[in-house]
């Protein structure tokens, strides 16, 4: 029993003195995620942050060396292993500190939290595409593709607004993290659509998280010029 409690102990100091590399981005709404989860369980000394410009039409050869999918963010282990998507990397951080789970174990909040991450993730995805659709030459655009886009945001926010008595209810988990990632880009990229003033419950939560020093020290910064998909300047 001591010896199999020692060596856990050991095990675990290894794992504490580990740095890991994140490729990141400061303006990535689903870096913000990964970087979210850090700050929230004291394990961002932990990482070393490598600035990885991604373009959807020019890959990044370097960063593609650990994903091929030239994305970000990827979560590099000490022993090599390249971990991709924001929900994975956080779903291993949450196994390397000793606070409160963001991915909770009760029933009652599990399926809740896991539902709300995916929630916000497809919430992220609609708006970058959205995003990608409205700088493409006006000649070009689809306004069907982006009257679909509004209407899909219009009625996540309307879902999002049904259940926020039970957002302010559950203990903060991942769920948390990235519907409040997808409302901060929603304010970032599409101010001028503003949809949270017609959802006064999901504004009073989100305007409470927005305080939290996590996300206070992760608002996006453009450090770079900006470019489009193509990588071309704009």
């Amino acid at each position: 029993g001591d010896h199999g409690a020692a060596e856990r102990r050991a095990r675990r100091q290894r794992r504490l003195a580990v740095q890991m590399i994140l490729h990141y981005s400061p303006r990535s709404p689903f870096v913000r995620k990964v970087m979210i989860f850090l700050h929230e369980t004291g394990l961002e000394p932990r990482v070393q942050k490598h600035r990885s410009v991604t373009w959807m039409l020019k890959p990044n050869l370097e960063l593609m060396q650990f994903n091929p999918w030239s994305k970000i963010p990827t979560l590099v282990l000490d022993d090599g292993l390249p971990l991709m998507d924001s929900d994975v990397i956080m779903e291993y951080l949450d196994t390397l500190h000793d606070g409160p789970k963001l991915h909770p174990q009760a029933p009652e909040w599990r399926w809740k939290a896991l539902r709300w991450r995916a929630f916000g993730s497809e919430m992220l995805t609609a708006l970058i595409l959205w995003r990608n659709e409205r700088e493409r030459q006006p000649e070009r655009q689809l306004p069907e593709l982006i009257a679909a886009f509004a209407l899909k945001m219009q009625r996540g926010m309307q879902m999002l607004e049904q259940e926020a008595e039970q957002l302010q209810a559950a203990p903060l988990n991942v769920g948390h993290i990235a519907i409040a990632c997808a409302i901060g880009y929603q304010h970032q990229r599409f101010a001028e659509h503003n949809w949270l003033p017609a959802c006064p419950r999901l504004k009073e939560w989100f305007d409470a998280f927005a305080r939290r020093p996590s996300f206070v020290a992760t608002e996006p910064f453009d450090d770079l010029p900006r470019f489009n998909a193509a990588g071309e300047r704009i």
